[in-house]
């Protein structure tokens, strides 16, 4: 079910305007709605781009556990733009396609299967001691937490475009696959 528009795509003030473009180029939806609280999308903008750039694990690695997230939360948003990264990042159209039952697909080796259950169980609100020991299986401290923000950050941002209904730009309305 598609929600209206809740809140207005906000103007800048120069210098965010300026950052932002750099980031981002023309600024997506969702950073136009957040605009209305121009600090807040300042601190979102530099948090997002830590979680982008400056990261250790691979970005094919974190685009999945995204794309799970989006699923559960049924952010079409989210998804939309997500499978473009993930696509550039080196997720195979396979991986997507199977992305909602990763658990049995052969598409998943055992690292990206550990990852994908981190982020399912954080974006749910729960990691339960066997998600967490597979992980630690695959993952150091530094790329346990890592994937943990990554997932968190994005059941946060699903829930945020939710709140603020926000609509895919024009030319991401043809996206495919649909968010199943």
């Amino acid at each position: 079910m598609r929600v209206s528009m809740r809140v207005p795509l906000a103007d800048f003030e120069p210098a965010l305007k300026k950052r932002l473009e750099e980031l981002w180029g023309t600024p997506p939806n969702l950073y136009r709605c957040l605009g209305n609280h121009p600090k807040l999308v300042a601190a979102w903008t530099e948090f997002s781009k830590m979680l982008r750039y400056d990261t250790r694990t691979p970005r094919a690695l974190r685009e999945l556990v995204i794309l799970r997230g989006a699923q559960l939360m049924g952010s079409e948003y989210e998804w939309a733009q997500h499978v473009v990264m993930a696509r550039k990042a080196g997720v195979t159209d396979e991986q997507i396609t199977d992305l909602s039952r990763w658990r049995t697909s052969s598409q998943f080796d055992s690292r990206e299967k550990a990852a994908i259950a981190l982020g399912e169980a954080v974006t749910q609100g729960r990691v339960a001691d066997d998600v967490y020991a597979e992980a630690r299986r695959h993952f150091d401290e530094h790329d346990y937490v890592e994937l943990a923000a990554v997932a968190a950050f994005y059941a946060m941002v699903g829930r945020m475009l939710d709140a603020m209904g926000v609509q895919l730009e024009d030319d991401m309305r043809d996206y495919q696959p649909k968010l199943p």
